[in-house]
């Protein structure tokens, strides 16, 4: 990720837990992640009042190819408790049967 990160900004990188529900079921019917509209961070519920930035991070293909594979999606959002947060979805692939986390708080401001 290239984007420069806001003077009051805090790096925090933990594991977000979507509130079941709450998808954005139009995202995910075009391939993409469904944002939740409400998470749990640190036991604090936050809901997402709107989207700020969004963009996606890209790597080539790990067999060679010239293909490129979208690793994350990023988002850029505002809660209604005031903050500003960078969340992101982890698209890797695992091996059947484990449990992997998908969503992430990257950083937050405000």
């Amino acid at each position: 990720m290239c984007k420069k990160m806001i003077r009051d900004e805090k790096f925090v990188s933990e594991p977000i837990k979507p509130v079941a529900g709450t998808f954005n079921t139009g995202a995910m019917a075009r391939g993409e992640p469904g944002l939740p509209a409400r998470f749990v961070w640190r036991r604090k519920e936050y809901t997402v009042l709107r989207i700020l930035d969004k963009w996606k991070e890209t790597s080539p293909c790990k067999s060679g190819g010239k293909e490129k594979y979208v690793r994350k999606h990023w988002y850029k959002v505002e809660t209604d408790s005031g903050e500003i947060m960078k969340v992101y979805f982890e698209r890797k692939s695992l091996p059947r049967g484990q449990r992997k986390i998908r969503w992430w708080l990257y950083s937050m401001s405000g």
